[in-house]
């Protein structure tokens, strides 16, 4: 298992960044590793994020020092979500078929994670996003069609796009963890405009099926003195609680986004006027 390690920031030390220290700090690029499971540790928040990719093996999750403990779930809670081929999820034992566009939480305290490929012709590959968990609460499989959808946007302002729920209240229970899919229609690129943060809760953005030569902007900075990443197809970004969160894509994309921090609250952000922005 190949493990990176990012620390958190000050705002007032992240405005003097240059590109090359800004995509050092916050962007994750290499998230599927062939037969490897690819993690970030972000001490913003605690979160780990990346990806597992079993093509010709199965993967096991592990723990470690960097976790204190040999059993990553042994104090941690797991959202994963597949973004393509089909495989399967082993959680102590009990199997979970997974397709494109499936996910599952694993609760605390679950000793065993294992991703397996059902076709090498076709592997698997699952997003994973992890945070510190207090209570163990149960295994869920959450297929898309139980996913919860909400559609949001207008063609005018080119952002139709349908949020899926995944590990939320409305879902299945966690213990802060939130995490769900964005779907965006073709014709539309913007997500989350007009823009917001969100003090209580650090978020992990991660991009793919982005339009072949194309790239998705990911804004980034506080709302008066803004910057960009430049992202390109299944690479992930973090955003912390001081910055906005938002980005524009040069055609049609889909993201998985997962939050934690204090609340679980989806609609607790602070939004702001377009025209504020600098």
């Amino acid at each position: 298992m190949k493990l990176e390690t990012r620390y958190a920031e000050h705002p007032n030390d992240a405005k003097h960044y240059d590109t090359k220290t800004m995509r050092e700090h916050f962007l994750y690029e290499n998230v599927f590793i062939k037969d490897e499971i690819s993690l970030c540790y972000t001490h913003t928040d605690r979160v780990v994020f990346g990806g597992a990719f079993p093509v010709d093996k199965d993967l096991r999750l592990e723990g470690g020092k960097d976790f204190g403990s040999d059993v990553f779930l042994d104090r941690r809670e797991l959202g994963v979500i597949c973004i393509a081929g089909k495989g399967k999820i082993s959680a102590d034992g009990t199997e979970h078929a997974m397709k494109k566009g499936d996910g599952l939480y694993v609760g605390k305290g679950v000793k065993d994670v294992i991703f397996s490929s059902a076709d090498k012709n076709d592997p698997p590959k699952f997003y994973l996003a992890s945070a510190p968990a207090h209570t163990p609460y149960p295994t869920v499989f959450i297929p898309i069609e139980k996913a919860n959808p909400n559609k949001l946007g207008e063609a005018a302002t080119v952002n139709v796009r349908t949020i899926y729920q995944y590990v939320h209240p409305a879902v299945c229970q966690s213990c802060q963890l939130v995490m769900g899919m964005t779907v965006l229609e073709e014709g539309s690129v913007w997500n989350t405009m007009p823009c917001h943060t969100h003090e209580r809760r650090m978020e992990v953005y991660f991009y793919f099926d982005v339009t072949p030569g194309g790239v998705v902007f990911q804004m980034f900075g506080r709302p008066d003195e803004t910057r960009h990443i430049v992202m390109n197809n299944e690479q992930a970004v973090i955003s912390p609680s001081w910055s906005i969160h938002s980005g524009v894509g040069t055609g049609a994309y889909t993201f998985i986004w997962a939050m934690a921090g204090e609340n679980q609250t989806f609609g607790d952000m602070d939004t702001i006027e377009t025209i504020k922005l600098k």
